[in-house]
């Protein structure tokens, strides 16, 4: 079956399950589920039961899919996504960005946690994410039956959608919020970087690192899907003064600052 079949067979799926005619899809990142929360939940479904979804991995994903009402819109709430380093194939990695352009969404709201190579910031801080580098090694835009879903030679002079950045911007001011603004680089993971890679990173223009996002965001872009993104700064990554760090450190600091993160979200999407 073509993948384009497959998006086909999971949306008809979900909308007889009650999750269609949603107003706005949101991916929520490593340790970031508190927005979750705030959904008043109308339905809610584990991947393992969609028809060809991946199936989360991580143990700090929760796999699971929610529909329901977020600030009077109708919205679709992704609790845990899918990387590459997990074992899948780049295509795998956004099907469920294409389900839920497929479902009807108008925006994508994305949420990631990263490592900050850039020493002005702290963690714990937000970043708003203006442009990307792709150092993944595959792309979801290659082979025949990406095809199906837009244009494979995708324009990304403007990956991120200046109106949702604008917006985030105006709120974070409103809500005295500290929102920085930089550039993401995705790598291809799960090991954290070494500090030769954390300069070489740096000096090639990205302020933050992570494993996600950028397949998506490429995906998004692909069908005309706009899109913000946010990094929750999960650690310091200064290569002359690198500590050793775990994996339970960068979730709990991503769940410290998330309080500020499901703010801004809530606002945009009253908002837009």
């Amino acid at each position: 079956m073509e993948m384009i079949d497959k998006v086909k067979e999971a949306t008809d799926f979900l909308s007889k399950e009650g999750f269609g005619k949603p107003d706005i899809g949101i991916i929520l990142g490593t340790g970031l589920g508190a927005l979750a929360s705030e959904i008043a939940v109308d339905v809610e479904i584990d991947y393992a039961k969609i028809p060809h979804f991946p199936i989360a991995t991580v143990e700090f994903h929760k796999g699971k899919m929610i529909k329901g009402q977020l600030q009077g819109k109708a919205v679709i709430a992704m609790q845990g996504r899918f990387h590459f380093y997990e074992g899948y194939s780049m295509a795998e990695v956004v099907f469920p960005v294409r389900v839920l352009k497929e479902l009807g969404i108008e925006k994508l709201l994305i949420s990631n946690a990263a490592g900050s190579m850039n020493t002005e910031w702290s963690k714990g801080e937000l970043m708003l994410i203006e442009d990307h580098i792709n150092l993944q090694p595959d792309n979801p835009l290659r082979g025949v039956e990406a095809t199906g879903f837009g244009p494979i030679f995708t324009d990304m002079s403007a990956p991120y959608d200046k109106e949702l950045n604008k917006l985030l911007e105006q709120i974070a001011k409103e809500k005295n919020i500290t929102l920085n603004k930089g550039i993401y680089v995705s790598v291809a993971g799960p090991n954290l970087e070494t500090r030769a890679e954390y300069r070489f990173l740096s000096q090639i223009g990205a302020d933050v690192v992570g494993m996600s996002t950028v397949p998506e965001v490429i995906a998004a872009n692909q069908m005309g899907l706009p899109v913000a993104a946010i990094s929750v700064l999960t650690d310091d990554c200064d290569p002359d003064n690198l500590q050793p760090i775990n994996i339970e450190d960068i979730i709990a600091t991503a769940q410290e600052a998330e309080k500020d993160l499901v703010i801004l979200f809530k606002e945009l999407v009253y908002a837009i």
